[in-house]
This record gives C-alpha cells, sequence and structure tokens, in this order.
C-alpha cells in the first residue's frame, strides 16, 4: 500500500515551502517586529518551523484566494494579479492591480471574520496594520490612489471590504520604511518588540506565530515558552 493521501499532501505542501528567498524584506512582514523582520531578509535558520497544520491551513486560503481572484478578473478584464512589486529593499506580489486601485484579498476562518463584524473602523485599524501598510505599499509603489482589503470567510465564501486611503497612511508606511533601512544598513539586531495581532486586551499575539520565537526567547533570557 502506498503513502496516505494526508502523507502525499503534506509532502506537497513541505516541498512548496522550500523556495528561493530573495533577501529583501517582504511586504507582507510591514508592521511586524522588526527582529522578525530583520530575520528574515537575512533568511536567518528558524527555531520554530510552520507546521504541518499550519501549511495545510495556508494552501486552504490560498485556493479561496485564488477563486475570489479569478472571479474579480473575469468581472474587469484590465485586472492583472500577483504583480510583482521589488524595490532595492522590498519584494513582494500585489494580488490584484485594477487600473485605479491595488486590491489585497485575506483568507481567514469564520469566527474571526464573523468577530470583526460589528467592530467599528478605528477598532479594527489597529487590528490591521499590517494588513494596510502591505497594500498601501503596493498602491503608492504602483502609483495609485486607492486600495481595498477583501476579507474571504473559508466556511461559508462571506465577504468584508474595507477600502483604504493610501494618501492617509503614506507616512505611517514610510516611518516604517526607514526604520527597516536603518536596521539594514547598520546591521545591529533590533530589539524584540511584539507589534502585531493585538488581543481583545491589547496584547500582541505575534511571538506565538513566530518562526525564530523559541531563539529569540533564549537570546533575551526569557526561557522558552509553553506550547
Amino acid at each position: 500500500m502506498g503513502k496516505s493521501i494526508q502523507e502525499l499532501i503534506n509532502k506537497a505542501l513541505e516541498r512548496k515551502e522550500e523556495r528561493i528567498r530573495s533577501h529583501k524584506f517582504s511586504p507582507s512582514s510591514l508592521g511586524k517586529c522588526y527582529r522578525a523582520q530583520f530575520y528574515n531578509r537575512k533568511d536567518e535558520p528558524v527555531s520554530n518551523p510552520i507546521e504541518d497544520r499550519v501549511l495545510r491551513v495556508f494552501k486552504a486560503g490560498n485556493l479561496f484566494h485564488e477563486f475570489v481572484q479569478d472571479l474579480l478578473i473575469a468581472d474587469n478584464p484590465e485586472a492583472q494579479k500577483e504583480v510583482l512589486i521589488e524595490t532595492e529593499d522590498f519584494k513582494g506580489y500585489a494580488d490584484l492591480v485594477l487600473a485605479d486601485e491595488v486590491i489585497d484579498l485575506k483568507s481567514q476562518h469564520s469566527k474571526a471574520f464573523w468577530y470583526r463584524k460589528n467592530m467599528t473602523w478605528k477598532e479594527l485599524e489597529p487590528k490591521l496594520l499590517c494588513n494596510i501598510l502591505q497594500v498601501v505599499f503596493y498602491a503608492s509603489n504602483l502609483g495609485k490612489d486607492r486600495a481595498r482589503l477583501v476579507f474571504i470567510s473559508k466556511d461559508d465564501l462571506m465577504i468584508q471590504e474595507y477600502p483604504i486611503e493610501v494618501k492617509k497612511w503614506q507616512e505611517t508606511l514610510n516611518q516604517e520604511i526607514g526604520i527597516l533601512k536603518v536596521v539594514w544598513e547598520a546591521q545591529t539586531l533590533p530589539k524584540a518588540i511584539p507589534r502585531a495581532y493585538p488581543d481583545k486586551n491589547g496584547k500582541f499575539a505575534e511571538c506565538g506565530y513566530c518562526s525564530w520565537r523559541d531563539s529569540c526567547f533564549k537570546l533575551e533570557g526569557w526561557g522558552i515558552p509553553k506550547k
């Protein structure tokens, strides 16, 4: 008897993760811990590799992502998908580029999706900072004044859309990029300060998802956190 289907899936996703690094900052990491962004560009060996389950979650999200992406392209013949945006320090791909707008697609499980439904934009902004900076980076580099975040519920294909004013966030983006450039040019390890994924109490949950969590905690003398 050959390998189980589960084994085949896990192996296929594992191979997909073995990609060539660009040795540049990733737009999708903007707004996160500066140390994590530094490690990512430096291709620092990870202490917490992505687990099989997380890879499967990512793949499921990609399937929904591609479905919605193709629908939007069919409805907007001038639209382009996965547009390469590369500068001296950054490299990434814009999900969808229209004539006057850049759209970034994000899939989520229904619990997170519906939790956000009744929140005001003021409440949402700090929780979506990473997503906002990413899509503003793409729009800014493409000379677009408009951007949009589109969230997809993976349970039922419900959609939430948030228009983003590029000019409003330009200064915040410039400050973020400026700090990263200084850090990289100095080749000085930044402080470990989580800045992403605030929970309901305002505590940042970023460390729990970090690929360098254990090595970072060990370096800081914080001890390895329990799983």
